[in-house]
């Protein structure tokens, strides 16, 4: 499709139409008027967890709890008993979306990175080294007995691998037949010396004997079993993510399972301290817990959005995309509604990076799972479904359809009934979609543009930019007399008035850097308004949900 500017006299002739906000990107883009009182209504209306979604959690020798994090790209290093952060590891250190972490005798750790392939530490003396580069998915990682490294996908592939933690011999395929969907997910080296892990998809437990690839199931019945470990007795340990709970094996036919603990869903991985007292993270509330000899809980890192990314306004309540669970606050008070948390692969609601309203249901989109679903939150069932889409950002309804841009193949489409409608092709990185007046717009995250793509259902022969030289566009909001931008590179929110003229609304923390081979907006930031005209936005590294009042 051929992008077209509209001409300088048309901009200045229109007053309220949106087709007319433009900026000549073969000009100097006017700087941003950003007056101080402009930049200082950005009011905290909800927070959040301090870790963005807590994943695998090991304990080192240190007697610290390392807990990875893929979506904050860290290892957030806690004190067991205070919770406090003793030290926090990020790229700048060379962890990259790490998924679990696994320590060697020697004090070496490793970590995965599902989404790149990386499987890297540091060994003993601090030095980086790279184990292997594999395929996206390497998601559970432990060390034998005897320091021998082993990893699993999960997600996306179902390899598992001995590695060598010095990276000089190649991997060595285990299995390659323990799918669909995933291989074992968190693992444990067992005290007979098998390789222990859960199959997600399977409900089940099994063993492997790393040298033959010989495997046998140990337990099961389970919902969807995330997560296995063995205390100091040897005794066998599994994390149930569908049921919400923790529980111990039984020995033999007659001793059943015992439930441990019941946290809810949306847990990811559990460890014990040198005492066998259990601490458990969660992926969809980032919260880690431990588990006290009476059986009460202790939060040592609090819960609540871990990923905040695309935000809708039904009603009075404002609904937030936080990838596995989708939350609902009071509009005024900031006071949390609900929350419903999806199990990865399994929940029919599924993963939500981005949303968008469709009267009273929400549309939710991910690009991890490559789908759109229309969701009732009130009868928290699904009302329809778009699969199998290329890296879909942004869904929206629009002409009795949802569009939906697809990074995977640079374009918005319309879907419904029938055959999908292309209604722009050739975006290198369409992100953000708003409907004005039966006019639909795109944002374009690498061209710095907002354009208009189509009118009344039908795609425009070519394109008009109605806004450009932005910083990195995602979310943004379409009125009579203005549109309003979250600029994601520069972290602030504009608004461009009819003659092009900018004004910066708020800034706000910035957020984190896309993991290559992913839309480049990653965890998507959202922009909505309610019926006053008051503006919310998503801090996606701050975890919070911030409010702009009207006027603005």
């Amino acid at each position: 499709m051929r992008y077209t500017l509209l001409l300088a006299a048309c901009l200045l002739a229109g007053c309220g139409d949106p087709s007319n906000i433009s900026s000549n990107p073969s000009e100097t883009s006017p700087s941003p008027q950003t007056p101080e009182s402009q930049t200082q209504r950005l009011e905290v209306l909800a927070s959040g967890a301090n870790i963005a979604g807590a994943n695998g959690i090991h304990f080192g020798p240190d007697g610290l709890l390392y807990v990875t994090s893929v979506m904050g790209s860290d290892i957030t290093v806690l004190n067991p008993e205070t919770g406090e952060v003793a030290q926090r590891l990020t790229s700048e250190d060379g962890v990259i979306g790490p998924d679990d972490v696994a320590f060697a005798s020697d004090g070496a750790y490793f970590w995965t990175s599902i989404l790149t392939g990386e499987v890297a530490g540091f060994t003993a003396a601090g030095d980086k080294v790279v184990a292997a580069q594999l395929p996206p998915g390497p998601n559970p990682i432990t060390f034998s007995d005897d320091d021998r490294l082993f990893v699993s996908q999960c997600f996306l592939g179902v390899n598992v691998y001995e590695l060598d933690p010095a990276g000089v011999k190649e991997p060595r395929m285990i299995a390659d037949d323990l799918g669909p969907g995933c291989g074992l997910n968190g693992m444990d080296w067992g005290p007979d010396d098998r390789l222990y892990g859960p199959r997600w998809f399977a409900g089940e437990v099994i063993s492997l004997d790393v040298d033959s690839g010989e495997r046998r199931v140990e337990a099961d019945g389970f919902a969807t079993p995330a997560a296995v470990k063995f205390d100091s007795q040897g005794n066998l340990y599994v994390l149930d993510t569908g049921a919400g709970t923790v529980l111990r094996v039984g020995d033999g036919e007659d001793d059943g399972n015992e439930v441990v603990t019941t946290l809810g869903t949306g847990l990811d991985n559990f460890a014990f301290d040198a005492n066998d007292t259990l601490f458990v993270s969660s992926y969809a509330d980032g919260f880690i817990k431990r588990v006290n000899a009476d059986g009460s809980l202790t939060t040592l890192q609090p819960g609540g959005m871990a990923h905040p990314g695309g935000i809708a306004v039904i009603g009075d309540a404002v609904w937030v995309a936080d990838i596995h669970a989708i939350r609902s606050f009071d509009r005024t008070s900031g006071e949390t509604l609900t929350a419903q948390r999806n199990v990865v692969g399994v929940g029919e609601m599924g993963g939500a990076i981005n949303l968008a309203a469709d009267g009273n249901n929400l549309i939710l989109t991910s690009w991890f799972d490559g789908d759109v679903r229309v969701w009732d939150p009130n009868a928290q069932q699904r009302v329809a479904h778009f699969p199998d889409l290329a890296g879909p950002v942004a869904a929206v309804s629009y002409a009795a359809g949802v569009a939906i841009t697809e990074h995977g193949t640079g374009s918005v489409s319309l879907y419904g009934s029938g055959e999908p409608i292309r209604l722009a092709t050739d975006l290198p990185a369409p992100s953000g979609l708003a409907v004005h007046n039966d006019d639909l717009f795109v944002s374009d995250r690498s061209l710095g543009q907002i354009l208009k793509i189509a009118s009344s259902g039908t795609a425009l022969s070519e394109a008009g930019v109605v806004a450009s030289g932005l910083e990195a566009p995602e979310g943004f909001l379409v009125t009579d007399d203005a549109i309003v931008v979250v600029e994601a590179e520069a972290s602030r929110v504009v608004a461009v008035d009819a003659k092009g003229n900018r004004r910066v609304l708020a800034e706000f923390p910035a957020g984190s850097m896309a993991t290559p081979g992913q839309p480049p907006s990653q965890v998507f930031n959202g922009i909505a308004t309610d019926s006053e005209g008051h503006l919310y936005i998503t801090g996606e590294t701050s975890r919070a949900l911030y409010r702009i009042k009207s006027p603005w």
